[in-house]
Parts: C-alpha cells; sequence; structure tokens
C-alpha cells in the first residue's frame, strides 16, 4: 500500500489530505529530482561522441575531458589544454626577455664605468655611418662591380688597432715565458 492510498483510506476530510499529499509529491519529488539530475541537464556541461567514449566540455570554465566506461564506471580525465601550454610559454618567454634586457643594460653600465661604450673593436672600425657600398656599372658594355676601398684614413686605424693587439699579445706571452722559467715571480 503507497503512502497515497493510506492517506486515502483514512478517515475525515479529503480536502486537507489531497493538499498535503500533493505537498508532500511535490516536496520529496523535487527534493528527488534534484538529487539524481545530472550537471548535464541543468547546462552545466555538453557532451560530444568520441572514438573511445564522449568528450565532456565544462561550459562554466571551459575545460575539456574525455569520458569513457572503465566497466566499474564512466572516468573522466581532463584533456591538456594547448592554449594554456602557450600562454605559459610565453609567459616564460617575456620573463626571460625582461632578465636578457636587464643583463644587457648591466654590462652596457660596466662598459660605460670602464671607459668604453662599445669595447675596443669599434676603434677599428671607420666612424662614418654610411659605409661606401658597392656599385654595378655598364661600362663598355660590360657589367662591372666597383667595390669602393676604404680611405687612407681608414686603414691606418684599423693598422693602429691590429698593432696595438699585437704588441699586448706579445707582453703577454713573454710574461707567461717569464713566470714558467721563473725569471719573473709578481
Amino acid at each position: 500500500m503507497t503512502l497515497a492510498t493510506h492517506l486515502i483510506s483514512k478517515g475525515g476530510s479529503t480536502v486537507p489530505r489531497v493538499v498535503g499529499l500533493a505537498a508532500l509529491v511535490v516536496l520529496g519529488a523535487g527534493s528527488a529530482w534534484a538529487e539524481n539530475l545530472p550537471d548535464s541537464e541543468n547546462g552545466r556541461y555538453t557532451f560530444q561522441p568520441a572514438t573511445e567514449g564522449v568528450l565532456r566540455l565544462d561550459t562554466r570554465n571551459g575545460q575539456v575531458s574525455t569520458c569513457r566506461d572503465k566497466g566499474d564506471g564512466w572516468a573522466c580525465y581532463a584533456v591538456p589544454d594547448e592554449r594554456a601550454a602557450y600562454d605559459e610559454t610565453i609567459g616564460r618567454l617575456q620573463a626571460e626577455n625582461e632578465r636578457l634586457k636587464a643583463d644587457n643594460d648591466q654590462l652596457k653600465a660596466q662598459l660605460t664605468a670602464a671607459g668604453t661604450s662599445s669595447g675596443k673593436i669599434a676603434e677599428a672600425l671607420p666612424k662614418s655611418d654610411k659605409l661606401p657600398q658597392p656599385e654595378i656599372t655598364n661600362k663598355d658594355g660590360q657589367r662591372k662591380l666597383e667595390i669602393p676601398l676604404p680611405s687612407d684614413q681608414d686603414v691606418d686605424r684599423v693598422m693602429g688597432f691590429l698593432e696595438r693587439a699585437w704588441r699586448k699579445l706579445i707582453d703577454v706571452a713573454n710574461r707567461v715565458q717569464r713566470q714558467a722559467t721563473g725569471g719573473d715571480r709578481t
């Protein structure tokens, strides 16, 4: 005998009993319905058939999972998000770029403190902002490539640089030789 037939079979006024029965049915069914309602029915998840189960999309946070029947029940596993991996890589590269910029600024400051901003090699280069460029010309019906030669001043600067570098190299070699033979203890 069900609860409904039990309430109806009792004597007395049927109107309060019917209202009570309706309230009981609505409250009882409502709570049982809410407990058994899967999340897909209230719109949180959407499902798409896949080769080995289904893909589940969480519409609240965008997470995609693969769901499979393992025999003893369904199990869902999050799918790696490539966008998150890209964002992580971009963030790492931006941080590394900022660190390298800071290192570069620090090295520039050290060079400036040492008395040179671009090192000794820059002294050997011509001071002109624009170096002469090779030109292709047509003379006597033939195409010729004319490469401008450096000026005497540029050659002198390079030769001076090479001479100073050579002297320093010889000085270092002599110092090492003296230390190896025991002639210089400083």
